[in-house]
C-alpha cells in the first residue's frame, strides 16, 4: 500500500475543521508575540483515567483533587484520550507528535538503552516549534526523553532538545526508598525511609541534622500531622532518634538518594549545565514541591514581551510510593507514619496521597504566578479568561497495576495496550476554549497535543516540520463546541527499546505469577514489588540466583526444569488499534516449548468493543473478546479493516540507513554530522546504525553506501 489512502483522508478530516480556526492558524509571522497566548503543560505520572472522578471514575477511593477538577470545570474534559503504554513513548508523543515507529522509543529508557531510542537532536521538539513564534520554553520535574547515558549531550540533552531552561531530573525515575534513612540504621529498618513515631517502632523526639552541619532538635507531631521524622526529612535532613544535638554521628550518609525526598538534581540554563550534588540543599526536600517551586520562580521571572511554555513534569505519583509531606495532603486529615511503603494495600492509599500532594502544589503554582487565586473557603477560583495562559493537563501512560482502580482492569494495566494502559487524563482550559464546562468524547492521542501547542502560537505546524507527523488538529475542539470527530483511528505502541547488540531489559517476576522485562533495573523492579532474575538476582525464589537470567522465557525454562509451575509472561510488544467502536490489541510474547526446549515468539490478535460509558465502561477484558466465537459479516469486515490500518502505521516509517539525522536525505550533511559525532564522541549516538553502542568507520560505511532520498514516510492519524 503506498499510501495515497492516508493522504486523501487526511485532506478531507482537515476539511472539518472550522474555518475560524484555520484563519487563527494562519494568521501572524514567524516570532510574532502579538496577543500570542502563553502555555502550561502539566503532566501526571502514572495517572490513567480510572483515577480520575472528574471523568467519571476513580472507584470507590478516588484520590481528592479539588484543584485539578476546577481546572476541568472551567475547561474542556476529553473523555477519549490515549497515550502509549509507558513513560517515555508517551512524553515523546507529546513533544515531537510522532508515534513510537518514528522514533524508536518503545519503552521508559534506562541505563541500557542507546542514542537511538531516545529523542533525537535532529528532531522538532515542542520548544524547537514554539521557538518559531518567539516562545521561551522552561521544563521542570521528570524528564526521561533522552540520556544521560548513552548521550554524547549527558545531563545536558533537554538543553540540545531546545528547552532555554530546565530543572529536574534527567533519567526521571525517583531512586529507591533508603530504608536506612540516611545511613542511621540497618539496611530494611524503616520501609518509608524515615524514623516513624515511637508507637510505630520510631521516636518522638531526636537530632535532626543537615548536609551543612547545622542541627536542631525536633519533637512532637506538627499541626500537619508530620512526625519527628518526618518533619526532619522534609527539610531534608537526617534524623537521630532520641538523641540530642551534638558531632554528628559517623553514620550519617548525606550521598545517598531516597526515592522523593533526596535526588540528583541536572539544571540547565542556556549552553550551561549544573549536576547538583546530594548535599546540596537543593536536592533534598520533598520533589513534588520542589518541581513546583522551580516553575513557580520562573514564570515569575518572564517578561510580558514574549510568551512562554512552561512543562511541569511532575515525577508523582510514579513509584516508589512514599508519604507525601502532611501539609499538602489536608484531604486526609494527619499525615500516617504507620503506613508501610513496601505493602500492597497501603501502597494504594500512598499512591493516592502522592496524587492528592500533587494536585496541592499544582493548585499552589496556579495561585503563585497568579494564574488562579482562592476563595473565602480555600477553593481555586479559576477564570479561563482572566490569564493570557492556556492551561493542559494530561496524563502520561495509563495506571501502574497495584493502583488501578474498580472497575479497570489491574491485570492489563501499564506497560499494555489495553484501555486500562492507555486511557489517559486530557483536560484543556484557557482564552480559547468556549463553552467550558464540557465533555468531548471523540478519539484524540497525545500526538495530537504537539499540534495543539502549534496551533496555540499560530504556527502552520505541517509546513514548520521537515518531516511526517501524526498529530491531527486538536485546536477546533475548543473553539468549537460542535466539531465532529477528526480522528477516524487512534494508535498506541509499546516495546523493546534499542540496546547494544540486541540486548534487552531483563526478567522481573512480579506476584509470583507473571514476568514482565519492562523494569529497567533491579531496584525499579524491587519498587515495584517485583522480584528481579536478571543477573545480580539476590531474591531466594530465584533458581540459581549468582547467574541471572536474560528473558521471562528462561525464567519459565528454569521453573519447568527445576518441575516449578510456570509463570505467565507479559506481553514484549503491544500495540493497539481502534475506531469508534471496535479495538485490535496485538501482543508478542515470546514463550517457552518445553519439548523443543526453547523459545519462540508468538504474535496474537485481540478483538474487542468499548465504550468511554461511566461509571462502568466497557473495557477490553479477556473474556469480552470477541474472536473467541466467529465474527459476523459486518465484524469481520471491521476487523479486517482495523487490521490493515494497524499494518499500514507499522509500515508507514520505512527504514532509512545512513540518515542519522533524520530530514529524509542521506547526503554530505549526514557525513558532516558525523565527522561532527566522531571528532569528540566514540559512543552510541544518532549515527550508530549496527546498534553496537559506537559510533564509529561502520556507521560511516552506511552513510557512504545508502547516499540519496529515502522511501518516503506517511503520516497517519
Amino acid at each position: 500500500m503506498d499510501g495515497s489512502w492516508i493522504v486523501k483522508t487526511c485532506s478531507i478530516r482537515l476539511a472539518v475543521i472550522s474555518i475560524a480556526t484555520l484563519t487563527m492558524i494562519s494568521c501572524g509571522g514567524a516570532g510574532s508575540s502579538s496577543n500570542t497566548l502563553n502555555i502550561l503543560f502539566v503532566i501526571m505520572d502514572d495517572v490513567g483515567i480510572d483515577q480520575m472522578s472528574v471523568f467519571g471514575y476513580g472507584g470507590a477511593t478516588p484520590p481528592r483533587l479539588p484543584n485539578i477538577n476546577a481546572i476541568a470545570a472551567a475547561g474542556v474534559r476529553f473523555r477519549n484520550a490515549w497515550s502509549m503504554p509507558e513513560c517515555s513513548p508517551g512524553r515523546a508523543a507529546m513533544f515531537v507528535g510522532r508515534y513510537p515507529v518514528r522514533t524508536s522509543i518503545y519503552q521508559a529508557i534506562g541505563p541500557n538503552d542507546l542514542a537511538n531510542s531516545q529523542l533525537s537532536p535532529y528532531d522538532m521538539t515542542t520548544p524547537k516549534l514554539l521557538k518559531l513564534a518567539n516562545y521561551e520554553s522552561g521544563m521542570f520535574g521528570k524528564f526521561h526523553l533522552a540520556g544521560p547515558e548513552n548521550n554524547s549531550a549527558g545531563d545536558g540533552t533537554p538543553g540540545v532538545l531546545g528547552w532555554d531552561y530546565f530543572y529536574g531530573w534527567i533519567g526521571g525515575l525517583p531512586a529507591s526508598i533508603d530504608t536506612t534513612a540516611g545511613g542511621i540504621a540497618p539496611t530494611g529498618t524503616y520501609a518509608c525511609g524515615f524514623v516513624p513515631s515511637a508507637a510505630h517502632g520510631g521516636a518522638d523526639t531526636g537530632a535532626c541534622y543537615q548536609a551543612d552541619g547545622s542541627c536542631n532538635t525536633v519533637a512532637g507531631t506538627v499541626a500537619s500531622g508530620n512526625v519527628p521524622g518526618k518533619q526532619c526529612l522534609v527539610t531534608g535532613g537526617i534524623f537521630v532518634p532520641n538523641t540530642a544535638c551534638q558531632t554528628p554521628p559517623t553514620s550519617l550518609n548525606f550521598n545517598r538518594q531516597n526515592a522523593y525526598y533526596v535526588s540528583p538534581l541536572v539544571i540547565n540554563s542556556g549552553s550551561a549545565v549544573t549536576v547538583v550534588p546530594l548535599t546540596d540543599s537543593r536536592t533534598r526536600g520533598y520533589r513534588t514541591k520542589i518541581e513546583a517551586d522551580a516553575a513557580i520562580l520562573w514564570i515569575n521571572s518572564r517578561s510580558s514581551s514574549r510568551p512562554w511554555m512552561a512543562t511541569v513534569s511532575f515525577s508523582a505519583p510514579h513509584t516508589p510510593v512514599q508519604q507525601a509531606p502532611g501539609n499538602l495532603t489536608p484531604l486526609n486529615g494527619a499525615a500516617r507514619d504507620d503506613l508501610n511503603c513496601g505493602d500492597f494495600v497501603d501502597q494504594r492509599i500512598l499512591q493516592n496521597e502522592m496524587t492528592e500532594a500533587l494536585d496541592s502544589e499544582f493548585g499552589r503554582l496556579l495561585v503563585e504566578t497568579g494564574l488562579a487565586t482562592r476563595n473565602p473557603d480555600g477553593s481555586l477560583a479559576y477564570n479561563p479568561g482572566a490569564k493570557n495562559t492556556m492551561i493542559v493537563i494530561v496524563g502520561d501512560n495509563g495506571t501502574l497495576g497495584n493502583s488501578v482502580k474498580a472497575p479497570f482492569n489491574i491485570q492489563r494495566a501499564k506497560g499494555t495496550a489495553y484501555q486500562t494502559g492507555v486511557w489517559d487524563p486530557l483536560i484543556i482550559a484557557g482564552p480559547l476554549v468556549s463553552q467550558p464546562n464540557r465533555e468531548v468524547n471523540h478519539m484524540v492521542n497525545m500526538v495530537d497535543v504537539y499540534r495543539l501547542f502549534g496551533e496555540i502560537a499560530r504556527i502552520d505546524v505541517e509546513s514548520a516540520v521537515p518531516r511526517s507527523i501524526d498529530s491531527a488538529p486538536m485546536l477546533a475542539y475548543l473553539t468549537n463546541a460542535a466539531q465532529p470527530s477528526v480522528r477516524s483511528i487512534n494508535f498506541t505502541m509499546g516495546g523493546y527499546n534499542i540496546q547494544a547488540n540486541g540486548g534487552r531489559n531483563a526478567p522481573c517476576v512480579v506476584s509470583q505469577s507473571s514476568c514482565t522485562q519492562i523494569p529497567i533495573s533491579k531496584s525499579v523492579c524491587e519498587d515495584n514489588n517485583g522480584a528481579w532474575w536478571g543477573p545480580g538476582a539476590t531474591d531466594t525464589a530465584v533458581i540459581n540466583a549468582p547467574t541471572g537470567y536474560q528473558s521471562c522465557c528462561q525464567v519459565n525454562q528454569a521453573l519447568f526444569k527445576a518441575g516449578q509451575t510456570q509463570i505467565t509472561i507479559n506481553p514484549e510488544i503491544s500495540i493497539g488499534i481502534r475506531n469508534v467502536n471496535y479495538k485490535i490489541v496485538r501482543n508478542t510474547v515470546q514463550t517457552y516449548d518445553s519439548v523443543a526446549d526453547s523459545c519462540s515468539s508468538v504474535l496474537s490478535n485481540e478483538f474487542y468493543q468499548v465504550n468511554q460509558a461511566k461509571p462502568v465502561p466497557k473495557l477490553d477484558d479477556e473474556q469480552f473478546n470477541l474472536l473467541l466465537q466467529p465474527l459476523s459479516a459486518s465484524l469481520q469486515a471491521t476487523y479486517n479493516g482495523l487490521q490493515t490500518q494497524l499494518d499500514s502505521i507499522l509500515a508507514s516509517q520505512p527504514a532509512c540507513p545512513g540518515d542519522g539525522n533524520i530530514d529524509g536525505t542521506v547526503d554530505a550533511k549526514d557525513t558532516a554530522d558525523w565527522m561532527r559525532i566522531v571528532s569528540n564522541w566514540a559512543g552510541s549516538s544518532a549515527y550508530d546504525f549496527n546498534f553496537d553502542a559506537a559510533t564509529n568507520t561502520l556507521d560511516q560505511q552506511q552513510i557512504n553506501t545508502h547516499q540519496g532520498p529515502c522511501a518516503r514516510s506517511t503520516s497517519i492519524y
